[in-house]
């Protein structure tokens, strides 16, 4: 089950609201209890297999937190264990077949030691989030939680189960012990979430269609048409709004979905469009992993006080190897990787220097490129695609195609870029200066008026069953 699906949207989150502030009301154990329940059953809709690899993540996790706490003389051995189960678990069922298929390539023949396993939704991010808490126990930043249930809860609860933000313990330990139920609070859950689906559905799903058709513009023989040059560079631009808006879409619905029931989330991407460096994009960019990897990675391999681009290197690899078991991601993250060496090494000072313009255009480029790369598991496309782009394959500049496809989506072009940016924090900052109870009354109105359309926009279009793919199945 996903959040942009008429199951989650008419039924099951509709269902758990009522039950959670009804039956539920008397305490928060029974409320935290009946969530435990909810998630399980989100989880299971989806993946009925995999439910007991979920459950049994988090009993391994909650008991190799205890023993760390419990035997701190043998604490490192406990984090061992507690690391290698996680990571174990992930690798066998995320690059288990890929490592395999490397080494069938090296030998020259099937060694048929591939496994028939599918890739449980969700896993990088649940493995991550347990991953984190065993290491905070092991470090004693977060508390040992001796409640199986509060553990339980904490790894599985739906709103950021399948698709992140990745929350740390010491995060929610309080809210999951003690939270605060307000209408206001409910309220900005509700339009967090309502945007987040639009985010999704109008504009990440307008702009995968473009980026499908042109990317998937191949003749019988497999051979690249005569795609023009700029159309290709349409179809990598479409690919970066799609990515950026459904990525951050689906963090705005988990962190509305938190609130809804008492969470407070921490904002996973703060308009990455707008930086002007690499170093800065992947700063705004899905926070929450970015700062796994440095606390729980680059840091402990000495950060910026010795061996910094060999960490730089690691983590990055790393990075590329977390989005996916293929060529492509590894490349992409090498890609990152010496982008970032460069910039330490002083194309950081050279950008801050010059003007606005030029930086922004760098990183604009750059996450083109980057994002070409992260969308095509084949290499000898990615070659082909990357030839036509930098007119090496001999296509022509443009033609009547791009201009029919561009002004078909010029209004959904001008509208996300416009998103790129924070216009709503400016249109919500001059509406709230305004003086008076009527015009304050008018503002909530219309916002409400406003995010009703938008849910019955969206909802039309789940209805007759639009484009809608998920990207995070390799997650």
């Amino acid at each position: 089950m996903v959040f942009s699906s008429i199951a989650f949207l008419f039924y099951f989150l509709p269902i758990v609201l009522l039950l959670y502030y009804t039956v539920c009301r008397f305490s928060i154990r029974l409320r935290n209890i009946f969530l435990l329940a909810a998630s399980l059953f989100f989880y299971g809709w989806g993946e009925p297999y995999y439910i007991l690899l979920l459950i049994g993540s988090c009993v391994f996790n909650w008991a190799v937190a205890l023993a760390l706490s419990k035997w701190r003389n043998a604490d490192r051995i406990w984090l061992v264990i507690g690391c290698a189960g996680n990571l174990g678990i992930l690798f066998l069922f995320k690059y288990w077949n890929f490592v395999i298929s490397v080494l069938d390539d090296i030998l020259g023949f099937g060694t048929g030691l591939t496994l028939p396993l599918a890739l449980p939704i969700g896993i990088s991010f649940f493995t991550f989030q347990a991953l984190s808490y065993v290491i905070d126990v092991y470090r004693r930043t977060a508390p040992v939680q001796k409640n199986l249930l509060n553990v339980t809860l904490y790894i599985s609860f739906f709103p950021q189960l399948v698709a992140g933000p990745i929350v740390r313990y010491c995060t929610v330990e309080q809210q999951i012990h003690h939270r605060t139920h307000t209408w206001d609070l409910f309220s900005s859950g509700c339009v967090r979430f309502v945007q987040g689906l639009a985010k999704k559905l109008i504009l990440a799903n307008s702009f995968a269609v473009i980026a499908d058709n042109i990317f998937s513009m191949t003749n019988a023989g497999h051979r690249f048409m005569a795609v023009p040059v700029t159309l290709e560079w349409l179809g990598s631009f479409a690919y970066t709004l799609q990515i950026f808006f459904d990525f951050s879409a689906y963090s705005d619905m988990a962190i509305g979905l938190g609130r809804m029931f008492g969470f407070h989330y921490h904002t996973n991407f703060n308009y990455p469009y707008l930086a002007k460096s690499v170093t800065d994009f992947w700063r705004r960019w899905h926070i929450s992993l970015g700062s796994f990897f440095r606390d729980y990675v680059y840091i402990p391999l000495g950060g910026n006080r010795k061996h910094q681009i060999f960490n730089i290197c690691i983590v990055w690899l790393l990075t590329g190897l977390w989005h996916g078991a293929s060529w492509n991601f590894i490349l992409w993250g090498v890609f990152y990787g010496v982008l970032l060496i460069v910039e330490k090494l002083g194309l950081l000072k050279v950008l801050e220097k010059i003007p606005s313009f030029f930086s922004h255009l760098y990183l604009l480029f750059i996450t083109l490129i980057g994002w070409t790369i992260f969308y095509t598991t084949d290499l000898g496309r990615l070659g082909g695609y990357l030839s036509v782009m930098f007119g090496l394959s001999g296509n022509p500049l443009t033609d009547t195609q791009l201009s029919i496809t561009f002004l078909n989506r010029i209004f959904w072009l001008a509208a996300a870029i416009l998103f790129c940016m924070p216009v709503t924090q400016w249109v919500k900052g001059r509406l709230q200066r305004l003086q008076g109870e009527g015009a304050q009354a008018l503002v909530c109105v219309g916002t409400a008026l406003m995010n009703l359309t938008l849910l019955f926009v969206c909802t039309s279009m789940l209805v007759g069953d639009s484009y809608n793919p998920f990207l995070y199945f390799r997650f």
